[in-house]
This record gives C-alpha cells, structure tokens and sequence, in this order.
C-alpha cells in the first residue's frame, strides 16, 4: 500500500489543531453549561453516581469507586482532576449548596489537600437528587459516552438554577469564567418574577435578588457593581471581612475576625498579618492568632498597650485578604457556544430549559398513561366476556396462538392480547373490575392535566412555578453575606502606623542612601558621614518617618520611599545602595534628592534636561502606592538627560537657566502649563549648537539673592540675581560673560549663595580651592571675574561644591 503525505504550511496546520483544542476545552472542559450550570466532569460524577444509586438516602459509599466509575465509563483522564472535582461540590466553603455529601477530611478553610479518596466516602446531597430527578423519563438528550459502550446525558434536568446557586469558576482557551454564589430562595424568587414578567428589567429582578451570597459571608459593598455586572456580564465588588473590636484589660484593644471574603486561604490570611507584625511594618500589633473551631471561624489580632485598633484595621483591609475586589466574569456555554452572560440572560436560558423538561416529562408520561389506559381498557373488556376469554385461550394451541385467538375473535389490540394472557388467575375475582375502573379514571385525568400542559403555555408556566416554590420551600436558607450599597474608603493613618520620629536622612551622589537616628548622628557629631572616597553628599536632613524622600535620575525617573522604610543605619557606616530598593537602568544615576510632606500642597514638580526641555506637574500627581520601582518623572530622549528636579510653590516664581556658553534665560513660571509626569515637557531655551544647559536657579520674581558663577578656566565672580533680565521662554538670552576671541570662557556653574557660604572647587590634580563668597564684591554682568584655578597647573574643574560657614 502507497504512502500518502500531505503538503501542508506549518502555521495552518497548528492553526487547525489548536482550534480543534481551544473547541474542546471551551466546549466539553472548563466552561459550565448555561442550562444546569455544570461542567462535563461534575456532571458525569453527578451521573454516574446516581447511576449506581448511590444517593442522599442510601448509604456513603468509597470515593475511589465512584472515581473509577467515572474514568472507566465517562470520563477517561486522571482520577487526580476528578477526585479534585468530586471534593470541590462538597465543599460547603466553596458551594452555597453542595451538591455532593462527603465522610472524611475534605479539605479546610486553610487551604488544606483532602484525605485520599481510598479513604473518603461519598454520596449525592439530598439537593442533588433536585438536579438528576425525572432523568430517566427522557427529558434531556443522551449521546454516545467515549468508546460508544454507554450512553451519558448532555445536560442534567435541574431542578433549581444551579448556575446562579452555586456559581462557576474556570479558565478555557481564550476565555474565564468567575460566576459567584447566590442564595438560592433569592434565584428562585427572581426566576419566578422573570416568568411572571418576561420583560423584567436587572433593577427590577435586583428588588429579589439584591446581589451575591458566598458561602463564607463577609460584606458586599458596591451595589453599581453588581448591577453592572447583571447588565453586561462583568462589574466589580469588594468583599471585605466581617470585623468587630473588642476592648481588653490594661488600655489594650484586639480586633476579631468572624468571616473572611469568598476563596481567600485563612492560613495565607493569617500568616500575612503575622508577617506585617514580624517585618514591622505594622507596630501596633502584639499577636495574631487562629482561634478557628468547630463553632466556627475566629482570628485575633490583638494590639498593644494603648494603640487604637481600628486605623491598624484599615491598614490591614488595604494590604492584605482581609478585603479583595470579586470581579464578575460571567461566560457560560449558552446554545453550544461561550457567551457573556447577563442576569436576565441566565434566568431564561434556565427557564427555557425548564420548559423543555417539564415539556419531555409530560409527553414521556402521557405515552405511558395512554399505554396504561389502553390496556385497562382491555383487561375491562376481558372480565365482561371473561367465559369466552377463557373459553377461548383454553381451545388455542400456545400463547402465541391464543393472542391471536384474542385478536380475531374480540378484536383485542396485540398489547392487549398480551396483558390478558400474562393476567395471573387471582385477578379474575370481582374486586379486580373495581380497581380496574378506578383507576381507568385516574389515568383519564391524568391524560387531560398533561395535554393540558402539553397545548397550553400557562399551565406549564403554572407546574413550573409549583415545582420552584417546592425546592424554594424545602431548601431554604438564610443569606450569609451582607450587601452595602456604596464601596468604603480605606482611610490609612500614617500617624498610627508608623511611629513618628525624627531621623537624619542621607543620600550620596553614587545612589547611597540611609537613616540614621539622631543619638547616631550626635554621636559623630554630624561629620564621618560613611562614604567612599570618591563618593559626595547629594542630600542631608533631619527628617519625619513619616515622610517621604523623593528622589530623580538623569534618565527622567523618580523614586519615592516612605522615610520609615530607608535602610536604618549608622551614621559612620556606608548606606545602602538605592539600586537594591529599586531596579535602575545602564547608566541611571541621582540628580537630586529632596522630602515631601504633604502631597496635597499645591505645589509643583519642576523638571528641566540638558538641552532645554521644561515642565511642570502638579506635586499630587507624584504620590504612588507601590514603592518598588522607578515611575516616569518625564519623558526624556535618548541624546538627551534630566539635569534638575525640584519641587517648588510655583507662585510669583521665576526660572533662571544658564547656559554652557554663557547664555542667561529668565521668564515666568507663569509660562509653563502644568502637565502629567509622562509627557516630555516644553522648549525652555534656543540654544546654539553645542551649547546645553548647565545651572538652573528657581528665584522670586523681586528676588535680591546672590549667585556665584565658576568658569571653566577658574574664574569666578559673584552676581545679583537681579542683573537677570526677563526676556521669556523659547529664546537665547542674554550673555552673562565678555566673549574673547582666544581661550573664551564657558560656564561650568552657577550655584545660588548667602554670604555665609563657602564654595569648593575641586580638579583633575586633586587640587581643592576653598572661597568664602563674602569675599567677592558684586560684579558686572559682562565681567569674566577673577582667576582662581589655573586648569593648566591645577588640572581641569571637576567639581564644584557649596556649603556653609556653620558646617565648616
């Protein structure tokens, strides 16, 4: 036999196959069905258990044999993914009504992994009965089970809407599904007003139906949410935990856990908030403990003397599973394909599923009470001419023969032939017609309610009802969660949190960064600052814990760190180096460093790079939650770098910029728009070719401050701030140096002075040249100072730095 092979491209036949598999998994895996809210695995345990018979009123049976029972005729993948599925629907933590009665350890609130199931029994829950009854009276569809041996159903009647009820959970290819639990006397009310009202509108069906029900309690809040969620298929709530605070002996508080939000691992829950006590980011509490029983759920988180329990609380609800946020994903298999299910949506694919049962069930038993009434009728006919039945059976040769005796002579039906031979002598008394007619009524009645049903709408809407205000009744249970209208705002106490305390903080040029107490720096007495050699202090201050250090990079970055969480270290040791708070890039390093209050001021960030970009953002646009990694300051291109940052009231302020070549720009603040921290900020000079920015310097608009200017071939002079004239944004500016011909001067610096400061210029030669600015007088705005470096002697400028008299 000749090989065959087909040519086909490599993206179209993994297209095909993954297509295949995506169908699969969304259809036949991870999905549950719209009708009976089940997946393929539930329902084929649900079956297969009922199957054996192994239901609410008999006794527990091994979970391994029922397990084995589903791989061997319905399921054929691992016993793990089933056994885990089995324990799941028995799982009264995971269920508003498990559909499945489990003996033995089937799992915990603490995440805990079941018994073996050669160890668990199980059997259906009363509830599940609900889903499977009247199966075998052919209301839904059977298809062949995998190897066509048996025979499985595509859905299961269910009489309640399990969907709603117990919600769903799962991910497909290219689709998830997070449906929550709901109290089932709330569905039920809301299917029965969809079927009294076909047009009931989510606010409507909301009235009964008010939102979800977990399992595990805890407190809705956001009413928008839910209803958006019933109108779209998606919306977001926040479940918070069910908290009270108890008052102790001794000035002492403890807040007491009773319910935790829906999934969330108790064991996880508690180690967090242990962790947030051992790490001391929280120091206001003194224990966590799980006092959990079989009474129910309890955590304690007891505080220390004389510290408030509730602002730790709020702490608590912001950073652990204490509150998390539900989001509604609401996707089911609705008429063989994956859809975004809505509230109104889901009632009536259940309620149309409802229809086609009640609809099968009465057409099933209207065939067996026609079936049943035609041979009573028999039988009847038999006892009035009963000599001549038996006269005639008595002359026929063998059964066979006399049916067809039966037939001729008295024009019996052949199923009627059939029951008169099969009838037992006993039968023949005069009781028999009696019964016989009794029961001829019955079935006539019986006859007349199901065509009834059959051939009009409002009388199967009427069994309908009946039968969902039966499970209503018989099933009741009262709501476990509480549902709050609006979402509450986490308000965190930093005063409560963090213990206030005044500290030193520093941050060097190199990215090294420490706290240091005050007995610390006192005991250096300020100076042994731990740093290397080649390292210089960008930053110095005594500063609150309670405050934030902010810091930017040449690369238009900027991090921000609470001050109580800097590194705590000696004032003589070398601090910690910033890139192991947070990740930098190649070649990132620290412009500035500076603290920050209050971030509601109305102040501004001011930014400015090195070849004349500026802008201004609003202080409060800085303040982020997560301090774990740089965040976008201002959007800087790659030939270019941030060379000033700083935060500033922008009112009557004026933006000095001064120029490698000698140039002076003046111009309001007023000029700049303020703008988000991602955009790339303004033109603030024209600058020449190979010209750039070198010093920027924020000054009142009446400004009468000095500046020092240091060239690059060591002269120096001491200016008005005055002498800068206003000339406006976007242009050259002014010269503030004579220009010669040969060996010009270019600007290295200029740093705002008092006469109390001292300024260090430092070389290539390791020459150090210290002036004290009270010692030079005001000069002209086209002088070129007076020398004081020799680059040719003393090496090229390297650094220039300021200080005071004080620190000296």
């Amino acid at each position: 036999m000749a090989e065959s092979y087909q040519n086909l491209p490599l993206e179209d036949v993994i297209g095909d196959r993954f297509g295949r598999y995506s169908k699969y998994i969304i259809q036949d895996r991870a999905l549950p069905d719209a009708r009976d809210g089940l997946k393929p695995v539930q329902r084929r345990i649900l079956y297969a258990m009922f199957n054996e018979g192994n239901t609410s009123e008999k006794p527990f049976r091994k979970s391994a044999k029922t397990v084995g029972n589903v791989i061997g005729n319905y399921h054929p993948h691992g016993d793990t993914s089933v056994y885990e599925a089995m324990v799941r629907m028995s799982q009264d933590w995971k269920s508003s009504m498990p559909l499945i009665e489990m003996h033995g350890n089937n799992g915990s609130l603490d995440g805990d992994p079941p018994a073996a199931m050669r160890y668990t029994e199980a059997r259906l829950s009363k509830i599940a009965s609900e889903m499977l009854r009247d199966l075998q009276k052919e209301t839904v569809d059977f298809i062949p089970n995998f190897d066509d041996q048996d025979l499985e159903p595509t859905v299961l009647p269910s009489r309640f809407p399990n969907l709603l009820v117990n919600g769903a959970t799962g991910i497909s290819a290219g689709y998830a599904t997070d449906i929550p639990p709901h109290a089932l006397h709330e569905v039920i009310e809301a299917a029965l007003l969809r079927l009294k009202k076909p047009t009931a509108t989510v606010e409507e069906l909301m009235d009964v139906l008010p939102g979800p029900d977990f399992p595990t309690g805890g407190i809705i809040q956001g009413k928008d949410g839910i209803r958006k969620a019933y109108e779209t298929g998606r919306g977001k709530i926040i479940v918070r935990s069910k908290t009270m605070i108890e008052q102790l002996k001794g000035s002492k508080e403890q807040i007491v856990v009773s319910e935790i939000p829906f999934d969330v691992n108790k064991a996880h829950l508690v180690k967090k908030m242990d962790d947030l006590r051992l790490d001391k980011r929280l120091e206001g509490i003194s224990e966590v403990r799980d006092e959990s029983d079989r009474e129910g759920l309890r955590i304690v988180i007891e505080m220390k003397k004389d510290v408030a329990a509730a602002p730790i609380l709020q702490f608590l609800f912001k950073n652990t599973d204490l509150q998390v946020t539900y989001n509604f994903n609401m996707i089911a298999i609705h008429n063989r394909r994956p859809t975004m299910m809505t509230l109104p949506l889901m009632l009536d694919a259940y309620i149309m599923h409802q229809k086609d049962v009640i609809t099968r069930r009465s057409q099933f038993d209207l065939n067996k009470a026609q079936s049943r009434l035609h041979i009573v009728e028999g039988l009847m006919k038999a006892l009035s001419i009963l000599d001549d039945v038996i006269h005639t059976i008595r002359g026929s040769k063998d059964k066979k023969n006399a049916k067809e005796n039966l037939v001729q002579k008295f024009s019996f039906s052949h199923e009627q032939a059939e029951a008169i031979v099969s009838l037992q002598l006993y039968r023949l008394t005069n009781t028999d017609i009696t019964e016989l007619q009794t029961e001829q009524s019955e079935l006539r009645q019986l006859i007349v309610e199901l065509r009834d049903i059959l051939d009009n709408e409002k009388t199967l809407i009427s069994v309908l009802r009946k039968e969902l205000t039966a499970i209503r009744k018989a099933f009741k249970t009262e709501r476990h969660s509480v549902i709050e209208a609006n979402i509450q705002e986490i308000q965190v106490d930093l005063d409560v949190l963090i213990p206030s305390e005044e500290v030193v903080v520093s941050v060097t040029e190199a990215g090294y960064i420490k706290r240091t107490s005050l007995r610390s720096h006192k005991s250096s007495n300020g100076k042994e600052l731990g740093m290397k050699e080649t390292d210089h202090e960008l930053f110095q201050g005594v500063i609150n814990t309670q405050q934030h250090a902010i810091m930017f990079t040449n690369k238009g970055h900027y991090i921000l760190q609470l001050v109580h969480d800097l590194p705590d270290i000696r004032w003589k040791d070398l601090g910690q180096h910033i890139s192991s708070i947070v990740a930098l890039g190649q070649d990132e390093q620290l412009i500035s460093a500076e603290t920050v209050t209050n971030f509601d001021e109305d102040k501004f960030v001011v930014t400015i790079t090195k070849n004349g970009q500026i802008k201004r953002t609003a202080l409060k646009e800085y303040l982020i939650t997560r301090f774990n990694k740089t965040y976008k300051a201002m959007n800087v291109k790659k030939d270019d770098e941030l060379i000033f940052a700083e935060v500033v009231d922008a009112k009557n302020k004026d933006v000095i910029l001064i120029t490698h070549q000698g140039f002076e720009l003046r111009f309001s603040m007023d000029e700049i728009a303020p703008t988000s921290t991602r955009t790339a900020g303004v033109k603030a000079a024209n600058l020449k070719d190979e010209d750039y920015l070198v010093s920027v310097i924020i000054a009142d608009e009446e400004d009468q401050g000095d500046v020092f200017v240091v060239t690059d071939r060591g002269a120096v002079k001491r200016m008005h701030i005055a002498e800068f004239e206003k000339t406006g944004r976007a242009k050259r500016g002014l010269t503030i140096l004579r220009e010669l011909k040969t060996k010009p001067h270019r600007i290295f610096t200029v740093k705002r002075v008092t006469l109390n400061d001292l300024i260090t210029i430092e070389t290539t030669n390791g020459t150090k040249e210290v002036l004290a600015v009270s010692k030079y007088r005001h000069a002209e705005r086209y002088s070129n100072g007076q020398f004081v470096i020799d680059p040719e002697s003393d090496g090229d400028i390297v650094r220039v730095a300021k200080s005071s008299l004080d620190e000296a």
